[in-house]
């Protein structure tokens, strides 16, 4: 893949209210590790996005990104914007919620938890939700 792209975008989880949430979402229509999400036009830098990542919103905070794969088309001719399933949890950061989707630079990406997860995933997803509010995770 591309691996160091430098653009990537950020999308609302819209009816999301956490990351389990976004990541039942998602994975409900995964097929052999890819999911997707479909947007009405295509972005005018769709190629830089290749290999880059969708960086998720949810409730005002960035939470977790998924590997931007491909674009496609579907048969109404809307986009088909192609991840890689499952969802990489990130270090939240503050993200103010606006409609259908932005390009974020690479200077902008939070950091991935890696195995902090591991760790968090023991917590109650509330008290994860509290720390990360306050920046302690």
């Amino acid at each position: 893949m591309g691996g160091m792209a430098s653009l990537h975008m950020t999308k609302v989880a819209v009816g999301c209210s956490d990351l389990e949430a976004l990541a039942r979402r998602l994975s409900g229509r995964a097929v052999s590790g890819e999911t997707y999400i479909t947007t009405r036009f295509r972005p005018t830098r769709h190629q830089e996005l290749i290999g880059g990542s969708l960086y998720w919103i949810v409730k005002h905070q960035l939470i977790a990104r998924s590997l931007i794969l491909r674009f496609e088309e579907d048969e109404r001719g809307h986009c088909l914007i192609r991840l890689e399933d499952p969802l990489v949890p990130v270090r939240v950061r503050p993200k103010r919620a606006h409609q259908g989707w932005r390009y974020l630079p690479q200077a902008d990406v939070p950091e991935d938890l890696g195995g902090e997860m591991d760790d968090l995933a023991a917590l109650p997803s509330g008290l994860v939700r509290e720390l990360a509010s306050l920046y302690l995770i």
